[in-house]
């Protein structure tokens, strides 16, 4: 990521957001949930949830070889937003998974490997 993220046009908005949680690789996107509070999940949450449809119909029409760096940033924010989610909807703000083993434990093989190619 740069040091300035830009989002596409009626998005700029949620700057801050994709700031903080939007990275390119499962491993770095896990890195940042890992360390969120209950808080941070509930922010994110309230802030990007009315705004997904509206990400989604945008990010639809964009094959992935093609989105400029705009787009993608707002792709990344949308994938650490599907992985956060359940955090707030179903685990109580916990960045941990109830009555699970560590999500540390799992390590994906293409945790490095960008989501977008």
């Amino acid at each position: 990521m740069t040091d300035t993220i830009t989002l596409p046009a009626g998005f700029e908005d949620l700057t801050e957001l994709a700031a903080h949680w939007a990275r390119a690789t499962e491993n770095a996107r896990s890195a940042i949930r890992w360390s969120a509070s209950a808080q941070d999940f509930a922010a994110f949450y309230a802030a990007f949830m009315p705004r997904l449809r509206a990400a989604l119909d945008l990010l639809e029409q964009v094959p992935l070889e093609e989105m400029d760096e705009a787009q993608n940033n707002l792709f990344e924010l949308a994938c650490a937003f599907a992985e956060a989610a359940p955090h707030h909807e179903l685990y109580g703000g916990s960045a941990d998974v109830p009555h699970s083993f560590s999500a540390r434990r799992f390590v994906p093989g293409h945790g490095d490997t960008a989501s977008r190619l």
